[in-house]
Parts: structure tokens; C-alpha cells; sequence
């Protein structure tokens, strides 16, 4: 009898399922844009829905994706506006979820610099580090001014975006990120000012999303990945600084100014339902591409997104 007590003990105390194990590719080093994600694996989150997840930061950041597309990880971070065009290029990949819910980019210029309004961009030379999807948001603010791309200089300043723009290599930069690039000029005594992209004629869209090859993923283990960056980011939206401890004391090189700043900044843009997505969302970001040019035709939206757990 006590050998039979003994053994329904052991199975009571068993882990309900074995591990899964998953690999995510980061779209960049370790940062607060990640918070979900690294809080989830911290306060055992990933445990608990069964899953051992590898959190990888890339060595090359335009490589996830692609080796997502390739079957080389479950899942990567990265960005809504260039999964339409790798879509197009014919990469199988589709978006899972969401991590980051709104535009982070932004047209930055100085503070005090002789940028008051969009229309002063005419003859000034831009920053950019990514072309692509730069190109088609530059022509949509610039064309509300009647200027044309050929009448602006676009600079390849290769990552070095606040930088370049401090020390008067360019007039303006786009791609900067509103939660890190104005903190990291204001910590060094510039301040800067962002056009917001989304409020200049830009459909709004998630800056940060989960991407997946849809051919080969496992959407059971996407749908409890998700459950767990869902609870992790209302742990972090009930416990702002608790979370931000926690999140920092994973690495010294996060224990910094920016970081710190940079952590209030992104918390109100965390995915509450990384899981849900909007349809016209999408539908609309796909249309302002192909109007801008960037592509041929238009995708429905089942080739681009999907709510893993609706399946």
C-alpha cells in the first residue's frame, strides 16, 4: 500500500507534458522591445505551457526571417511593413503574433534645427539605413508637400542613425526608433523631436511581430509560446518596475539610462494580444504598398496573417 502511495506521488508530482523545445530568433540584440519575451522565460512562463524555449540574437538582423522561411527556427521577430514585401519575394512566411502593437519609427530631427514641418525637407539630406519600405513612407510624407524623392538626398548612414543626424551629416533621419533614438539624444544632451509616421499619412501597423514558416510550423506550440508572452506582458503592464528588474538583471549591459528609459517608453506598445491581429490592419498596409509602388499586386490577408489559436 505505502509502495502504491508512494508511486501515485510521483506521477501527481510529473510534469503534465514533456518539453517542446522551440528556437526564436531575435530581430536584434536583447532590448526592451523584447520585455515579453525574456520576462516570460524568467518568471517560467515557457515552463509552464510545456515549452523550452532558445532565444537567439541574430548575427546578421536581416537573417531570421529567412531562416525562419528556411525550417532553421520556430519563429523570428521582426516587422510587419517587411513581411508584406518578403511575402512577395516568395518567402513562405506568415505572421503568428504580435510583440510590438504600433509603429515604433519616426522622422527625427533636431529639436532646434531648421526642420519645423515636413515641407522644409525639400534640398536636405535624409538618413536611412534599411531602403526598401523607407522609400515608400518618405514618398507619402513628402508627397503631402508636393516634393518628390528626386528632390531630397537619401543617405545610407548604415545603423548610425542618431549619430549622423548630431553631428549635422544629414538633415533628418527615418527608421529611428521614438523609444530609443530620442532618449539616446536627449541622455547626450541633444534633443530631438519625431514626426510620427502614422499621423502623416501612414496606416498604422505592428512594428514588432512573429513570423513562421506556415508550411512547417507547429501552431500548438506558437498558440502556448503566445499564452505565455500574453501573460508575461500583464505581468509586466501590472508591474512596471518589478518587471523591469527582473528584465535588466538578465544581462549588465542592460542596466543602463537608455535602457531604463526606453523600457517606460515601449510598455504601453506591448502586444495585450499577441495572439489577435486586425485584419484590415494588414488589408490597408498591403494596399498603401502596392500604391506607393513597392509591389505588383495584392495579397489577401489569409496569405499574411494568422490567429494560431482560432485554428
Amino acid at each position: 500500500m505505502k509502495k502504491l502511495i508512494a508511486a501515485i506521488a510521483l506521477l501527481a508530482a510529473a510534469p503534465a507534458w514533456a518539453e517542446d523545445k522551440m528556437t526564436v530568433l531575435l530581430d536584434w540584440f536583447v532590448n526592451p522591445d523584447h520585455g515579453p519575451i525574456i520576462v516570460a522565460q524568467e518568471n517560467g512562463y515557457f515552463a509552464d505551457q510545456g515549452l523550452e524555449v532558445e532565444i537567439i540574437p541574430p548575427a546578421d538582423p536581416s537573417a531570421p526571417p529567412r531562416l525562419v522561411a528556411a525550417g532553421q527556427a520556430d519563429l523570428a521577430v521582426s516587422y510587419q511593413p517587411q513581411l508584406h514585401l518578403q511575402i512577395h519575394e516568395g518567402l513562405p512566411l506568415k505572421r503568428v503574433g504580435t510583440l510590438v502593437a504600433t509603429p515604433l519609427n519616426c522622422l527625427l530631427v533636431l529639436d532646434d534645427g531648421p526642420i519645423k514641418s515636413l515641407a522644409d525637407l525639400r534640398g536636405k539630406k535624409i538618413g536611412f539605413s534599411v531602403a526598401g519600405v523607407e522609400e515608400a513612407i518618405l514618398t507619402t510624407l513628402l508627397g503631402q508637400h508636393d516634393i518628390g524623392l528626386d528632390e531630397i538626398e537619401m543617405v545610407n548612414v548604415n545603423f548610425s542613425l542618431s549619430p549622423s543626424l548630431m553631428t549635422g551629416q544629414v538633415d533628418a533621419v527615418i527608421g529611428a526608433f521614438r523609444n530609443f533614438e530620442l532618449n539616446q539624444m536627449d541622455i547626450e544632451g541633444v534633443a530631438g523631436r519625431c514626426f510620427y509616421i502614422e499621423e502623416e499619412g501612414i496606416p498604422p501597423y505592428d512594428e514588432l511581430i512573429y513570423v513562421a514558416n506556415p508550411d512547417t510550423m507547429d501552431a500548438d506550440k506558437i498558440a502556448r509560446f503566445l499564452a505565455a508572452t500574453e501573460k508575461a506582458t500583464q505581468y509586466i503592464v501590472n508591474n512596471p518596475e518589478k518587471s523591469w528588474e527582473i528584465f535588466a538583471a538578465t544581462s549588465t549591459e542592460l542596466k543602463d539610462e537608455l535602457n531604463a528609459r526606453a523600457w517606460v517608453d515601449t510598455l504601453p506598445r506591448f502586444a495585450l494580444r499577441p495572439a489577435a491581429f486586425d485584419a484590415g490592419r494588414y488589408a490597408r498596409f498591403e494596399e498603401f504598398l502596392k500604391n506607393s509602388g513597392m509591389i505588383d499586386s495584392l495579397n489577401p490577408v489569409s496569405d499574411i496573417a494568422i490567429d494560431v489559436t482560432a485554428q
